[in-house]
């Protein structure tokens, strides 16, 4: 049984059946099924339906919102963002995906040789919590346009969010079983990668989770995108706009509240600036609103779950007992719900748990630098490597150093985020391969090599 808690009231909202022994390979063939339909139909047919399921997301949008707050506690001013994020997606994709899978013309010793995109099979999501909805899009949109079929494996404390998201394929019209609902407990994903007509795997969450994904896709030789974990640095140089600065680190570290593997996790600041970025990320941070996630005045929403909050609060108190000074926050809520502070701390090394490992919540470690050489220095280690953001006012020096960083992706001057327009994943322990832009359409794709004489 999946159960729904709601983090802000710590209360059951609702049980979902989840499939156990061979009910779990039923969803499975009824992708496959769909397989051959779905694959020989035009880009412009499987367009439309991508087209369709985005207008119902956007009708549906504020229940969509109300659902993520009261499974996972995002905030439903998010909630609402979020939606649209995952319509724009479907519907990038809807216009895309065609030149993306151009057949690429190759010169060699034939009449003609070039490379056709075609797709795979029945490929296999394996979702987390935080962003339920533009998450799972993340991977439907591409694979469905490249003619995949999908079996949906959602994070089992979001199950009303899975159900959602299926019904709106149903209520769009989509063709029957070109995305599946796999409602599994955790023990049971192995049993379901190993199938055979899952073709390939996509994974988003830990590092500890992507490793044993990988090794159970790599035993039966299916491929793998793991986007995992992520401790991005954020670099404020001296000559940066320090206003726009300080609100986009606020911003990246407390939205959903924290709880985001992109989020801006060590803030590195030249000396000169440092005191003043010190006095203005607090001053932002103190006037954050914490509290019911449906209320459209909350900032800051409660953690996911229990067990997130209290590793959460041991990093933190382990880190001020390793000699961090903490100048906001840092203590646990009286009350229900599994809230945590914004919180700020300060002397900070890279021995102490606010450095070394993912913080998953509202905790921002703001970290003096000399130059910009020591905060690449700084910034690259670390065992992760998602994404790093750069202020410089040299937009070509910025460029620069961006070279020397060692992450999947990083913005000048700005956010870091997803965006269906651009790719996006991490490399050491951050994962490998590519999700969303032209490259993430073709991770799930039989590049075949076609030769004519």
């Amino acid at each position: 049984m999946l159960i729904a808690t709601n983090p802000y009231t710590e209360q059951q909202i609702a049980e979902y059946p989840s499939l156990t022994d061979m009910h779990i390979h039923e969803p499975i063939q009824q992708a496959h099924n769909a397989f051959s339909g779905w694959r020989d139909r035009p880009y412009a047919e499987r367009a439309q339906v991508l087209r369709n399921v985005a207008a119902e997301l956007r009708k549906q949008k504020a229940e969509l919102a109300k659902l993520m707050a009261d499974e996972m506690g995002k905030p439903i001013k998010e909630g609402g963002p979020e939606v649209e994020k995952a319509a724009w997606c479907a519907e990038h994709y809807a216009e895309h995906a065609a030149a993306y899978l151009q057949a690429e013309v190759l010169d060699s010793d034939a009449s003609e040789s070039y490379v056709s995109y075609e797709p795979l099979g029945a490929v296999m999501g394996i979702l987390p919590w935080n962003a339920p909805i533009w998450l799972a899009f993340r991977f439907i949109a591409p694979a469905l346009m490249a003619g995949n079929t999908c079996v949906l494996k959602h994070d089992p404390h979001v199950p009303g969010c899975a159900v959602a998201i299926c019904k709106a394929f149903e209520a769009a019209g989509a063709p029957e079983h070109i995305v599946v609902n796999l409602p599994i407990e955790t023990p049971d994903v192995e049993a379901a990668i190993r199938n055979t007509n899952i073709m390939a795997v996509s994974f988003t969450g830990s590092s500890g989770g992507g490793a044993k994904v990988a090794a159970i896709a790599g035993s039966e030789i299916k491929h793998s995108v793991l986007e995992l974990g992520g401790s991005d640095p954020f670099i404020v140089m001296a000559d940066a706009d320090i206003e726009k600065a300080m609100d986009t680190a606020t911003l990246s570290r407390i939205i959903n509240a924290g709880q985001s593997c992109i989020a801006a996790k060590r803030i590195l600041v030249e000396e000169g600036i440092y005191e003043a970025f010190i006095e203005g990320v607090m001053t932002r941070l103190e006037a954050l609103k914490m509290g019911d996630p449906n209320d459209m005045s909350t900032d800051i929403g409660p953690l996911a779950r229990r067990d997130l909050q209290q590793n959460l609060h041991r990093q933190v108190e382990q880190s001020i007992a390793a000699g961090a000074v903490c100048l906001l926050g840092g203590k646990l809520p009286v009350g229900e719900g599994f809230f945590y502070p914004p919180t700020l701390l300060t002397n900070v090394n890279p021995d102490m748990p606010v450095f070394c490992e993912e913080t998953f919540g509202p905790v921002m470690v703001v970290i003096p630098v000399e130059n910009v050489d020591q905060a690449v220095e700084l910034a690259n280690q670390s065992e992760y490597g998602l994404g790093a953001s750069l202020w410089m006012a040299d937009s070509e020096q910025a460029k620069a150093v961006a070279k020397r960083l060692f992450t999947g992706q990083v913005a000048i001057n700005g956010i870091v985020k997803t965006d269906p327009r651009l790719p996006s994943g991490g490399v050491k322990r951050s994962g490998y391969g590519r999700e969303l832009g032209p490259h993430g359409i073709k991770e799930f794709v039989n590049a075949k090599q076609v030769w004519v004489k």
